[in-house]
């Protein structure tokens, strides 16, 4: 093959033929036949749920699922391209974010200023620069993810709708924002199998609102614990084993499933996550929690030699007291005896940035390094 040829073959492999398609955003489409070449793709070290191609002109093309977003760089045309497509323009502004676990990852990357409304009450958040700002108005609640104000919407000149998977629930809200011509995108943070993999989308984010370069640099830095931690040699056969739950209020133990997010970063921080699947009937859906019945969780966990309780849902805990008198058979754990029982604080399941903050905090629990240590997600009940 002459050199030549490998030239035409390789800028016609990069070409991506753009005409004629179905805009689901609503936007103008374009039947004029434009040719964009690709230039590269974003480099992901965890996350999975989405990918990212960079073409010639500052276009790319992220897809998540089965859907596909052509994000447009200000002032540039919007090509066809064959296929559904949604287009979304740059400068992203006025965003609507329904998907919780997403509003960190912009504050993270300094883009909190682009988002313009929530489905999240004030009083249901727990990170305080997002309470704040609803507070104060500069972020509007505009109702629950499953009924939002749609006047809101269009008044507010709202740029892009992000939604968690919950709106696979409820179909004809999605359809009703794509309908007054605003790009909606459901993240699947949720789905990735690496914790680490959930904090990565905001290398989207930043992509969206023009902060690529400050995302990469944030997640870089915070994941620079998490990469030394793994350089760790470990002894398997020594891991200490842990339960992560919460009493419910009508008395059931709540507990991630195995195989969970949060079991998986015990398993990073060199713990073993108690439970396996063998001992449970793990009902087939989606939730990655499950009740079980205070005698099933004292079985297993008796012997667990952390106990974390997870505070999201029913409060934080100060003292081991205030635990048992959640639930009296936990007296005679071997945590409890041994003085080994933790807590989360309330921000850990919002605060979508400290995913590899979380891992080292472990890390020091199962190390029983934690004394005298500043923890970002955990402390000791007493």
């Amino acid at each position: 093959m002459t050199d030549m040829l490998r030239r035409t073959c390789a800028v016609f492999c990069g070409l991506i033929c753009l005409c004629s398609f179905s805009c689901k955003s609503g936007k103008t489409t374009s039947t004029e036949k434009v040719q964009l070449v690709k230039t590269g793709s974003m480099e992901l070290r965890y996350a999975e749920q989405f990918s990212v191609d960079y073409y010639e002109g500052g276009y790319s093309l992220a897809r998540i699922g089965d859907d596909s977003f052509l994000i447009v760089p200000e002032g540039a045309e919007v090509p066809g391209t064959d296929g559904d497509v949604t287009v979304i323009r740059q400068p992203v502004e006025n965003i609507y974010v329904a998907a919780s676990s997403a509003m960190d990852l912009f504050d993270g990357i300094g883009s909190l200023d682009e988002v313009a409304m929530t489905s999240t009450a004030e009083k249901d958040w727990s990170l305080p620069d997002i309470r704040d700002a609803v507070g104060s108005g500069r972020i509007a609640y505009i109702g629950k993810y499953s009924s939002p104000d749609y006047e809101a919407l269009v008044s507010g000149n709202c740029g892009l709708a992000v939604e968690s998977t919950m709106i696979y629930h409820t179909p004809e809200v999605r359809e009703k924002i794509e309908a007054l011509g605003i790009p909606v995108l459901v993240e699947r943070s949720s789905y990735e199998s690496h914790p680490l993999g959930r904090m990565e989308w905001l290398k989207l984010y930043g992509l969206l609102t023009g902060d690529a370069e400050s995302a990469e640099d944030f997640f870089n830095e915070k994941t620079k614990g998490f990469d030394e931690l793994m350089k760790k040699e470990r002894n398997d056969g020594e891991r200490k084993t842990a339960a992560f739950f919460y009493i419910s209020s009508n008395g059931y133990v709540n507990i991630r499933k195995p195989g969970d997010y949060i079991s998986k970063m015990i398993e990073l921080a060199g713990g073993s996550y108690i439970f396996t699947a063998d001992q449970l009937k793990i009902e087939d859906n989606a939730l990655s929690t499950m009740n079980i019945q205070t005698e099933t969780f004292y079985e297993t966990a008796r012997d667990a030699d952390f106990l974390i309780y997870n505070s999201t849902i029913e409060g934080e805990l100060d003292s081991v007291e205030q635990l048992i008198g959640k639930c009296g058979v936990l007296a005679d754990c071997k945590a409890v005896k041994n003085g080994n029982v933790w807590c989360t604080g309330q921000n850990m399941f919002q605060q979508t940035t400290g995913a590899a903050d979380m891992i080292c905090d472990l890390e020091l629990v199962f190390s029983q390094q934690a004394d005298g240590k500043e923890m970002s997600f955990l402390h000791r009940l007493e």
